[in-house]
């Protein structure tokens, strides 16, 4: 029987950059709310003098404990699904603040296309264009209408960055300059301006100078230390969610947080909600946590799982094409090229998000009327710094082992770049995301189970960018360039990105959506979902900046419904 805890206004459930920002701007409202976070405590201590390559990149000390938790997988309904036993494509963050303790910082905006990708691409090449299987749809909401959001995120981080007339517009300036342009990133520049595209410094979360947001809260300026990914700041030079919402929420004194809280369950009476059920992952203890308003800001696999296991929405099945819970499950198309050079550069000092990048190829920013795929991706080389252990560039030919490859590795260690596309990734219907009938954790609860496999839009996107790559590369002098054009069939075990989206999708409408545009269920009006799970497709770009501004978009409705309770839209 579980242990009934006292009512709150509004429970939190998982508290990173989706959980914090929500808890924040309610908490500074006067609401009272819950966080109920699975994972540990985390503190902005915890990461002082943690420069363990071992220990955060290799052994994953900030991701999801798989043997008690994961997730199985299959390529299409013909194979059987199988139980992701270590980390490979994609990281799953753990304990407070989530994902956003570990990543680059890369803070890019989706493109106006993108939130109207259905109607803009009829509009410009006609309905014929979009493949049957392809379940393209526009998110319900203008880039204008969030524009807004995504301002108010930049202003909560501290952005660091520069203006180009291939990307978004912009209400207002970057927080903060741009990073340093290192020898690296110049001569990227220079070859990309001399094959008439257009460059500039990506927008960055490791902050090119000290600044504090407009909650008072101070991030420090980059020390370039190469210690982002896989890894919390110990400079608190970049923006995570430890630094910023969590301890503006906190200090309000509205806000309560709960670790080793694993919400197992909605409660669900067919029409709304009234709390979730968790479990004490220390103690085993069950427990109710009433509340008026429940707020799913979990990692988009169990933001789709809890809702599956709790019956709130209709599952989603790809043989009638009916329901919406799991659907349009995407990811990112990848590719790149290395190039080998004769002089050396100096790679050690490097940010998560320190690049120059094009958004040539991007979106709908180059015509399509002649391609075999849609939309595009950003093309970028990163500095993000060299590391001992996983760093060993060798050209192509070279012995994986011995005596001839530890002399290429130590050759080519300064003299190897890299540039990468980050491509999107397009809805297809036998790309979803449901329980698994064999399969639970450690609790006795099913695996979330994902279908997913590349898709011949992904391959003809993968192999367009590559070829720019290849341009690129050797407009920059490279004696060799390495690269390879055909992605093959997705492989859950390389690192990949983890860049996960859809599940509980946003829409106009509940025939094709899980959420409206406030992300607010439209079969349960006092639950909301919130984070990347709402994207109907995921972009040429890192998610983290949209997932923000949905955030903040949610929390002006969450705060909106609390004074008149009802449907949003």
């Amino acid at each position: 029987m579980a242990t009934e805890l006292p009512r709150k206004q509004v429970a939190v459930v998982g508290v990173g950059w989706s959980g914090g920002i929500i808890a924040s701007e309610l908490a500074k409202a006067g609401i009272e709310c819950i966080g109920l976070e699975r994972g540990s405590e985390r503190k902005i201590n915890d990461f002082i003098m943690q420069k363990d390559e071992l220990r955060y990149a290799v052994r994953y000390e900030l991701m999801q404990d798989l043997s008690k938790e994961t997730l199985s997988f299959r390529n299409d309904q013909d194979m059987r699904a199988l139980p992701m036993r270590q980390m490979g494509s994609f990281l799953l963050g753990t304990d407070l603040g989530g994902a956003g303790i570990h990543w680059n910082g890369q803070c890019p905006r989706f493109f106006p296309y993108d939130f109207e990708i259905r109607s803009q691409t009829i509009d410009r090449y006609g309905e014929d264009r979009i493949p049957e299987d392809m379940s393209l749809q526009d998110w319900g909401i203008s880039y204008e209408e969030i524009e807004e959001h995504f301002a108010h995120f930049d202003d909560t981080i501290g952005t660091s960055g520069e203006d180009n007339e291939m990307t978004a517009e912009r209400s207002s300036d970057f927080p903060t300059p741009p990073m340093k342009k290192t020898p690296s990133i110049r001569l990227f520049h220079e070859a990309a301006e001399n094959l008439g595209l257009h460059p500039y410094m990506s927008a960055s979360a490791n902050l090119s100078e000290a600044y504090t947001n407009p909650d008072g809260k101070t991030i420090n300026q980059c020390m370039y230390c190469s210690f982002c990914e896989r890894f919390g700041c110990d400079y608190q030079a970049k923006s995570d969610p430890l630094i910023t919402v969590i301890p503006t929420a906190v200090e309000t004194g509205n806000f309560e947080i709960r670790t080793h809280a694993n919400v197992r369950s909605v409660s669900y009476d067919g029409e709304r909600t009234d709390g979730v059920y968790f479990v004490d992952t220390r103690t085993g203890e069950e427990f109710f946590q009433p509340a008026d308003l429940v707020i799913l800001t979990t990692y988009v696999m169990n933001n789709t799982r809890l809702l599956l296991q709790s019956g709130i929405g209709e599952p989603y099945d790809p043989d009638t094409n009916t329901g919406v819970i799991g659907k349009n499950y995407c990811y990112q198309i990848m590719a790149s090229a290395q190039g080998f050079f004769d002089q050396q550069f100096n790679l050690y000092a490097g940010a998560g998000a320190l690049g120059g990048q094009v958004d040539d190829y991007n979106a709908d920013n180059f015509d399509h009327s002649d391609l075999d795929f849609l939309h595009g991706g950003t093309i970028q080389l990163t500095q993000t710094g060299i590391r001992p252990i996983s760093t060993n560039p060798v050209p192509p030919g070279t012995p994986n082992w011995g005596s001839e490859f530890k002399q290429a590795s130590a050759h080519h260690f300064y003299r190897t770049l890299s540039l990468g596309s980050q491509g999107a990734s397009l809805p297809y219907r036998y790309n979803y995301l449901d329980l698994d009938p064999t399969y639970t954790d450690a609790l006795g609860d099913p695996l979330l189970r994902m279908t997913y496999n590349f898709t011949e839009q992904d391959r003809n996107l993968a192999a367009h960018q590559t070829a720019r790559l290849e341009e690129i590369m050797q407009e920059m002098g490279a004696n060799e360039v390495a690269s390879n054009p055909d992605i093959g069939d997705y492989n859950i075990m390389p690192y990949q990105t983890t860049h996960n989206t859809g599940g509980v999708i946003m829409g106009a409408e509940p025939e094709t959506s899980a959420v409206n545009n406030y992300l607010q269920m439209w079969d349960c009006e006092n639950l909301f979902v919130v984070g990347a799970s709402a994207f109907p497709h995921n972009s040429g770009y890192n998610p983290t900046p949209t997932v923000g501004a949905l955030s903040y978009r949610a929390a002006e409705g969450i705060l909106q419904y609390l004074d008149n309770p009802g449907p949003l839209v």
